[in-house]
């Protein structure tokens, strides 16, 4: 029997399928559509437009491009809602409703009629989740980010969100400026719509998709405000009919060796320890266990090359001028994986052979000169995080990454909120902050926590950075000496939740050990004795979270969505 296409994908169920399309095609004629048009290929475009999304406010323009290119390409834009989410909109947090967006996607990709779909998201969890999603339904998809937005410049400063966002309220806190300040340096921060400018994990990620070959060339880097960013919507509607017509499908793409690429790129751009997660829960989504061991080896052979905040100086602009990926990608050209397939139709070495010829520029930097000598992120292991735990030492204070210290705990979120400034905590430069109970359980939804403030008092006498350690997130603008994403988390028994203030800690980021200098069966006995967790009553989707997602290590995806394994990284 011939595949179904177009309108006649996936109709409902009425025991009568002729007449279920007759009536499908009834009811969209009451939107203007003719025969003509309506017996063309259908290609969906995912609408993650919000009022509470900033990054996301050239949508409606984004949509109109590509649907543009659809059409030029002989067939039909639909586009379709999902829900949007934005990092510093979304209580508790965006990493809490990532899986549920992805299960959106999947559904609405599963249940509507589309040949092939534009994926189109920006925001920090919005990539991973649209991808997540298309993943799993494995329809022809293609990915479109929303673009970064501008720096912009407060007394003669350049800045822009959110590496400065926290620069600034650290000197705040710290009594530098005063309330007057801080307000006028909020209203610069972020002078126009778009992700964060900064390599963040928006940045991260569009870059990364872009190595990983399911973004047209070029796609990342594009300012969201700039005509070029609607020029790559028209072109990525026009190649959606493509993929469409081919039978292109994200698991063609999304293979092992497009993950190797996608992985490197990440530590050659100094990117996100958020990234690690979600390319960890994307490859799942395709029976694709990422070793942490392995991501480790990846990040000792690639030196940060990107001369971007919070690991350099720049501006995802400033990389965009300087040519967005193909400079970072032939700088590491000798240990990428050629011949994976891109969405483009090439594979990833004819896409860098076809790209424009390089030319002067500063951002980008030669791999005998770069901006951070060897690994910019590092995987612990050590008594504390069995399962791991990642340092990113590029934004970290290298006097640091050997670090003997006494805990200073904190057992939740509102423990930390309530002792940290506290004028009569216990608690020295050299000591490390431990926050708790923040992970994917524990918080619930492992926010963005793991950026613990310098505590004020020590914020006062000039102190930039501490050791802090904790199974949490920081945002991938954050900087500091930070241990972060420790798995297992004390919420599920991991030995995090054996260490007392008091206890000393030893980091040997060289070493890739996070050790607690307490005996074996001390921490055991300790373990043992914590009270359960009282998580109240839970219904919906809190119940369904709490019961089924996985820890650090694994994505955080969901149980449930991740298929039988079928390779390894």
């Amino acid at each position: 029997m011939e595949p179904k296409t177009g309108l006649r994908r996936n109709v409902a169920h009425y025991g009568d399928a002729e007449f279920a399309a007759y009536l499908r095609k009834a009811f969209i004629k009451a939107m203007g559509y003719t025969d003509e048009a309506l017996d063309r290929p259908v290609v969906g475009i995912v609408d993650t437009g919000s009022g509470y999304n900033a990054c996301h406010r050239n949508m409606p323009d984004l949509i109109e491009a590509a649907s543009r290119g659809v059409m030029l390409a002989g067939a039909i834009p639909i586009p379709f809602p999902v829900i949007s989410l934005q990092e510093s909109f979304t209580h508790p947090s965006t990493m809490y409703l990532r899986n549920l967006m992805a299960m959106d996607a999947e559904e609405m990709i599963r249940a509507q009629p589309m040949d092939a779909v534009i994926l189109i998201g920006g925001c920090d969890k919005t990539v991973p989740a649209l991808l997540m999603g298309a993943a799993s339904a494995d329809i022809p998809a293609i990915m479109l980010v929303t673009g970064p937005m501008m720096a912009g410049s407060w007394r003669g400063e350049r800045l822009g969100a959110c590496t400065d966002c926290r620069r600034f309220w650290g000197r705040f806190r710290a009594g530098e400026l005063d309330a007057g300040e801080i307000a006028q340096v909020s209203d610069t921060l972020a002078p126009t719509i778009g992700t964060c400018g900064v390599m963040g994990t928006a940045s991260t990620m569009a870059l990364a998709v872009e190595a990983m070959g399911m973004m047209l060339p070029g796609g990342a880097s594009a300012p969201a405000v700039s005509s070029e960013r609607r020029r790559i919507a028209e072109m990525t509607g026009a190649r959606a009919v493509g993929i469409a017509r081919e039978g292109l499908r994200p698991s063609q793409v999304m293979a092992p060796a497009a993950f190797e690429n996608a992985f490197r790129t990440v530590m050659a751009c100094g990117g996100s320890t958020n990234a690690i997660i979600h390319l960890t829960a994307m490859a799942g989504r395709l029976g694709i266990a990422v070793d942490l061991a392995t991501v480790d080896r990846i990040a000792r052979e690639t030196p940060v090359l990107v001369d971007l905040k919070p690991s350099g100086q720049g501006y995802m602009e400033d990389l965009h001028r300087a040519g967005g990926l193909a400079p970072i990608l032939r700088e590491i050209r000798g240990a990428l994986r050629l011949d994976a397939p891109t969405i483009s139709g090439r594979t990833l070495g004819e896409t860098l052979d076809a790209a424009p010829a390089p030319w002067p520029q500063e951002v980008v930097r030669p791999s005998a000169d770069p901006v951070v000598r060897g690994e910019g992120m590092v995987v612990l292991g050590g008594n504390l995080a069995p399962a791991g735990a990642l340092l990113k030492t590029a934004a970290a204070t290298p006097a640091l990454l050997t670090h003997r210290g006494r805990a200073v705990v904190f057992d939740s979120l509102a423990d930390l909120a309530e002792r940290l400034d506290d004028p009569d905590l216990d608690v020295t430069a050299e000591d490390v902050l431990v926050l708790r109970d923040a992970g994917p359980i524990g918080a619930p939804g492992m926010p963005e926590a793991g950026y613990i403030p310098i505590p004020k008092k020590l914020a006062r006498e000039g102190v930039k950075d501490m050791v802090r350690i904790s199974d949490a997130r920081m945002s991938g603008t954050a900087f500091g000496t930070i241990v972060l994403h420790i798995a297992p988390e004390a919420a599920a028994g991991g030995p995090l939740g054996a260490v007392r203030t008091g206890d000393m800690i030893a980091l040997d980021a060289g070493g890739r050990t996070l050790m607690l200098e307490v005996a074996p069966e001390e921490i055991a006995a300790r373990l043992a004795a914590r009270p359960p967790r009282e998580d109240g009553e839970t219904r919906g989707y809190a119940r369904l979270y709490r019961q089924s997602v996985l820890q650090a290590d694994r994505g955080c995806d969901f149980d449930f969505c991740v298929p039988k394994e079928r390779a390894r990284l």
